[in-house]
């Protein structure tokens, strides 16, 4: 093979996601606060001569990858090799591709994996192809990836609207300003089990229309990034998607996943998190930390009852491809 590049794909947590209603091309109108996280998937890639066939890529997982994960990410589902065949088609890029992943972002877990993997491979082959697409043309082909691609081309800490194509980066130099050095510590919990987000906007809608869950915005976004600038104890922050999943049912019981989000939450706050939510639509949970040491106790007790506990910081820098 030819070149060879490897590139990080960072995860994400929304801090704050304010649903409003269903537009007229099916999405709904978003204001969030999205943070990059020090945590995420590595992809290799390397290019070979032309002539790359009826597939263009071949997508293997490499050892580390969760195996459940990556089971379920069967290539003919796999946004990366969508990626490709998207690159191909507004490039002419012609040489074969090999991608080797190792999957570490839950599926379905509300922390952008498939959309950060997708940024990436568009960040990697614009290297391997040396056509330095501009900022622009990178963008229009990230969102016509999905909603939340955009936001990974630039990562760090940004508020995010529209259906999640407008991103505005908010400045590190003022973000977390009451500490210097890394400002908090993250603690990512996942239940074990995934969150359809069609679905979850389903149930969003439906509670809406029964008038058992708020519509609207809350909060300027112009405060919401100055909010970061405090301690996580004074954030202003919500997630529209959680309540509906505590709404008890008919019978008054919780659903499982209500009652796992519930449970985590309230671990997560009673073992120190001074801020804790629900990432996206589900299924990852959080809590930020002030103090590393509570963080890190947190974690070790955490894995008693769950496979995915994770604790990482914020990444305030996007990603770049770096040369094997």
């Amino acid at each position: 093979m030819g070149g060879a590049w490897k590139i990080q794909a960072p995860g994400k947590i929304n801090l704050h996601l304010r649903v409003g209603a269903r537009r007229i091309d099916g999405y709904h109108e978003l204001e969030s606060i999205f943070l990059c996280l020090d945590f995420g998937d590595t992809l290799w890639f390397e290019t070979g001569e032309p002539g790359y066939g009826e597939s263009g890529c071949s997508i293997e997982f490499a050892e580390g990858s969760a195996p459940v994960w990556a089971r379920a990410l069967t290539p003919d589902r796999n946004i990366i090799a969508r990626t490709a065949a998207l690159f191909r088609e507004r490039t002419g890029f012609d040489k074969s591709l090999r991608v080797r992943l190792e999957k570490r972002i839950p599926l379905g877990g509300g922390m952008g994996g498939g959309s950060s993997d997708a940024a990436s491979t568009l960040i990697a082959l614009d290297a391997l192809a040396g056509t330095a697409l501009s900022r622009d043309v990178l963008r229009d082909m990230a969102a016509a990836l999905g909603s939340d691609v955009p936001f990974f081309l630039t990562g760090g800490a940004a508020l995010v609207s529209g259906r999640g194509e407008i991103v505005e980066s908010i400045e590190t130099s003022g973000y977390a300003s009451w500490r210097r050095g890394v400002p908090f510590w993250v603690v990512l919990v996942n239940p074990g089990f995934s969150s359809d987000t069609g679905e979850a906007y389903a149930l969003l809608d439906e509670a809406r229309r029964k008038g058992t869950a708020e519509s609207g915005w809350t909060v300027e976004g112009e405060v919401l990034g100055k909010a970061l600038e405090k301690h996580p104890a004074f954030w202003p922050y919500g997630n529209d998607f959680l309540p509906v999943f505590l709404i008890p049912g008919p019978g008054g019981d919780m659903t499982s996943s209500g009652k796992a989000y519930r449970d985590i939450l309230e671990d997560l706050r009673i073992l120190g998190a001074d801020f804790s939510g629900l990432s996206g639509a589900g299924s990852t949970c959080f809590g930020i930390f002030s103090q590393k040491e509570a963080a890190e106790q947190a974690v070790q007790l955490l894995l008693r009852r769950h496979m995915f506990v994770e604790l990482t910081i914020p990444l305030a820098r996007s990603v770049k491809a770096v040369l094997q």
